[in-house]
């Protein structure tokens, strides 16, 4: 078996451009509509979004603002990102552990939500190193079906 580590996206966001304009395309194609402009200032504030979910999470922000943008160009309003989480490991570690870290105007629909698909994502991917990414291994660690890792694997985008 060979290992390919591919970086999430929140470390490679020079790609942001050419990922986000072969998804529109592909999108503009599909719907037969024209191919929409992504304004600066959406480019921006993708570039600022910590993409916990990776490509994936990207495709599903880009075809929202696909679908709802009033023009044929996309703005960061358009997107409709969730507000900025911290930046680095630790900070997200701490700011998870603190119960006062989620605002009361925050829906609470989508705080538990990420929290356990970030709970389910870390005990994975420990899941997968320690046994040397057997994920027949990693399912029987876990306690659950390798069917049901491959899903959870598929929908956090991890591979």
């Amino acid at each position: 078996m060979i290992e390919l580590r591919v970086p999430p996206l929140r470390e490679r966001r020079e790609d942001l451009p050419q990922l986000a304009g072969a998804i529109l395309t592909r999108l503009a194609a599909a719907q037969h509509r024209a191919l929409p402009v992504l304004h600066p200032d959406a480019v921006e504030a993708l570039a600022r979004y910590n993409f916990p979910g990776n490509v994936r999470e990207l495709e599903n922000i880009l075809e929202r603002a696909f679908a709802l943008a009033d023009d044929d160009g996309i703005r960061a309003a358009d997107l409709r990102l969730p507000e900025s989480r911290p930046s680095g490991p630790a900070q997200a570690a701490a700011a998870s552990l603190d119960p006062n870290r989620i605002d009361p105007r925050e829906s609470a629909t989508s705080a538990l939500p990420s929290f356990i698909e970030e709970i389910e994502r870390k005990a994975i991917e420990q899941a997968l190193t320690d046994n040397r990414y057997n994920k027949t291994k990693a399912a029987a660690q876990l306690g659950i079906t390798f069917r049901a890792l491959r899903y959870k694997l598929k929908k956090l985008g991890i591979e």
